[in-house]
């Protein structure tokens, strides 16, 4: 949302200028005299935080004295900075002007006031200046002065840390000979004097006079920075980004965490970490952080992510609002024991699905049974198989013209959604039962390999897939998922949806916990009716009807009587998934992950389309001691309900929450707009504006390419965030602070 500068007769505004915007004094006596200055009445009224928080003035303001600029991209004020430069006359031209900012009329005692206050404040900066420059004259032979080496250090440094950040945001290895790599040690791999360098000596070469001065006098083969030095300079480039991050969610205050997949590195895998939180801007970010070690127990890795969170990063956990893992397997299990314990200790930490990944994927990834983990896995491989080549693809649309002869716009439907990621679709389970006999025609026709156009690498992994598919346990297991989580399909979808449909989703939950209720009491009739699908399906595919052959294995040591398939699977397989779906349903959508989500409300098309007959304090109390005047909470609702309902006919209806925060009008809602920004910041929804997810494409653009023995975590951190500003003088500063025994040496 652009700022708009609060001066009289000033139409300045951050979008239309390069100017910098400050903000008012929370300091009451300085920003009294900001406000006098300014001479509007109506601000006179407001307190130091109101004005702090609302109101702006552009640098045009003050006098170029009173400002210094800390970094290329930093402006500040000093800190007795007074705006004393303003226009008060030119509105007076034209008589019919209407301006809002109007100009406050002073009487002769309140001028002869203001020049008694300014004589007294100019007597004691004179006084001021005297001191301080008799205090300088004293001092000034005490302060350190840069020897020339020291000059040169600086500037090289900055030379290294700009070669440094292009390395890592360009994604370049540090060495370009592989086989050199595959023989040298991790360390000696990541550190060794290859393109970093050769970088610098193009540097050199392109006439960087600091560096040429420094290593003109070396021998030819030595190393202008060496492997102690390139992880120092890499360790202090990470940081300095990371805190950029950080610093933007400790001013929001409130925050999500989000984690991924895990990732292979040379030193193991790592699990990465993402915050999401809503920026000085109103925008809805979700920004990576870091790698985490998953080394150890739940209770292990559950302490470590809260110590970096609190201690290494310098967030409060009471501040976090929202936790939400990606990960299926053992991944998933061990993550589902570690937010649960987050949100132990910090209940407002609700746990969500992510905004990626569809609900319905989410609960098969969560399932700890070992048929259902086989399905997900088989199911990713198969989709990775054919995405792999255009010829793999051709090959699938084939063997579905086959089998789909007669009926078009099932094989019209088919092709498209194979080319496209199904297995993270909402339909997931419908689309792989509908392709399991297309897939396994497929896989046998290339493992076949009659014409001898498959290497053997391809023929091996159809193969293994054929195999999977070709199993009972598989197809009955697929079609269970199927039919059981048709009930969760739809309020999934809608969890993914617009903000009006999260909407009615949190309100339809009751109605999904039903059905599934009433499937768990009637479990015999739908499990019959499940398994005949199945056994219709495999006699189809030509797959014979049995029980596991594990289990079968494990009976031998047991004198029991023979089971049938359908008891089988009954006991093994539906009971359990549907007791699972059940309950990680109700422990997803808590008491106050619904209240929450029920307070998306407050978002003006939702209004509407509830005819503004909506009750957001029944639910508002979740955050009540989050917002800034919760005293006034009910009264703030109802004239925000007010303002939209009575709003002119040419006004549309804000439809997502960022839409409504960067609406100018709701600064003057402050408990609304902190009610927002808290919601946004819930994994479950979706990012709107320019940075949707952009974090986590980077990271698997970046794994996508990067071999894992090249992977180096502080350069992935500089990639998936070469979008974030670097001072390099920051960089310089803060490398002699961790390391000051370098400019002692030099």
């Amino acid at each position: 949302m652009p700022n708009f500068c609060a001066a009289p007769n000033c139409t300045r505004k951050s979008t239309q200028s390069d100017l910098a915007f400050f903000r008012f004094p929370r300091d009451p006596e300085r920003c009294r005299l900001w406000v006098e200055n300014c001479r509007r009445a109506d601000l006179e009224e407001k307190t130091p935080d109101q004005l702090n928080k609302h109101y702006r003035l552009c640098a045009k303001h003050f006098e170029p004295a009173m400002i210094c600029k800390t970094s290329p991209y930093r402006t500040v004020l000093r800190d007795t900075a007074i705006p004393t430069i303003f226009d008060l006359t030119s509105h007076l031209g034209n008589p019919h002007s209407r301006h809002r900012k109007r100009i406050k009329v002073l009487t002769d005692e309140e001028v002869q006031k203001i020049k008694e206050r300014r004589l007294e404040s100019s007597i004691e900066q004179l006084s001021k200046k005297d001191s301080d420059a008799q205090d300088d004259s004293e001092t000034t032979d005490d302060v350190p002065r840069l020897t020339p080496e020291q000059k040169d250090l600086r500037e090289f440094l900055k030379s290294s840390f700009e070669v440094m950040i292009l390395i890592g945001r360009q994604s370049f290895p540090f060495s370009s000979n592989a086989r050199e790599d595959e023989m040298r040690s991790k360390e000696e791999w990541l550190f060794n004097s290859g393109n970093f360098q050769a970088l610098l000596e193009n540097r050199i070469n392109a006439g960087d006079e600091f560096l040429g001065r420094r290593f003109e006098s070396a021998a030819v083969n030595e190393e202008y920075c060496p492997a102690v030095q390139q992880r120092q300079l890499l360790e202090v480039c990470e940081r300095c980004v990371r805190e950029e991050i950080l610093q933007q969610v400790r001013e929001c205050r409130f925050f999500s965490v989000v984690t991924g997949e895990l990732v292979d590195f040379p030193d193991g895998e790592h699990l990465p970490i993402f915050l999401r939180f809503v920026d000085q801007d109103n925008t809805l970010r979700e920004e990576f952080i870091e790698f985490l070690s998953f080394e150890g127990e739940e209770v292990t890795v559950a302490e470590r992510l809260e110590s970096q969170l609190t201690k290494g990063w310098g967030l409060s956990m009471e501040h976090c609002r929202g936790q939400a893992y990606a990960g299926s397997g053992i991944l998933g299990t061990k993550m589902k024991v570690i937010t649960a314990q987050l949100k132990e200790k910090y209940p407002m930490a609700v746990i969500t699905p992510t905004s990626t990944c569809a609900l319905n994927v989410h609960l098969a990834n969560g399932m700890s049974l070992t048929g259902v983990q086989v399905v997900m896995s088989v199911l990713k491989k198969s989709n990775a198989f054919f995405r792999a080549s255009p010829l793999l693809q051709t090959e699938l649309d084939n063997a579905i013209s086959i089998l789909c002869q007669g009926n078009l716009e099932k094989e019209s439907i088919l092709k498209e959604g194979s080319r496209s990621t199904w297995t993270d679709l909402h339909n997931l389970f419908e689309m792989a039962v509908d392709l399991l006999e297309p897939l396994l025609l497929c896989m046998d026709s290339i493992h076949d390999n009659e014409d001898l156009k498959w290497s053997d690498q391809v023929t091996s992994d159809a193969y293994a897939i054929s195999e999977a598919l070709a199993d009972f346990e598989f197809i009955v297991t697929l079609v269970i998922l199927k039919n059981a989580l048709s009930f969760t399909r739809a309020f999934g979808k809608n969890l993914q949806g617009e903000t009006i449909d999260v909407f009615f989703a949190a309100n339809s939950l009751t109605a999904v916990l039903h059905s599934l209720h009433e499937v768990s009491d009637n479990l015999e009739v739908y499990h019959e009716f499940w398994f005949e699908e199945a056994v219709n399906m495999a006699t189809a595919m030509e797959v014979p009807v049995k029980v596991p052959r594990l289990f079968l294995r494990k009976q031998q040591t047991v004198d029991t009587i023979e089971i049938q398939a359908e008891s089988f699977f009954k006991e093994y397989l539906t009971l359990p998934v549907m007791e699972y779906i059940t309950q990680e349903v109700k422990d997803i959508f808590s008491e106050n992950h619904l209240k929450a989500l029920k307070c998306l409300s407050l978002v003006p098309a939702v209004m509407g389309q509830m005819r503004f007959n909506t009750s957001e304090e029944s639910h508002a109390d979740i955050y009540r001691t989050d917002l800034p005047h919760p005293d006034t909470l009910p009264a703030e609702l109802h004239c925000w309900r007010i303002k939209w309902k009575h709003r002119g006919k040419e006004v549309s209806l804000p439809s997502t929450i960022y839409e409504t925060l960067q609406h100018s009008d709701v600064k003057f809602f402050p408990n609304v707009n902190a009610f927002l920004k808290i919601l946004a910041t819930l994994p479950v929804l979706k990012i709107d504006g320019s940075h949707g997810e952009t974090a986590q494409r980077r990271l698997q653009a970046y794994l996508t390419d990067t071999a894992v023995s090249r992977r180096c975590k502080n350069l992935a951190v500089l990639n998936i965030n070469y979008h974030i500003k670097t001072d390099l003088e920051e960089m310089v500063q803060c490398y002699l602070k961790r390391y000051p025994e370098e400019s002692e040496s030099d």
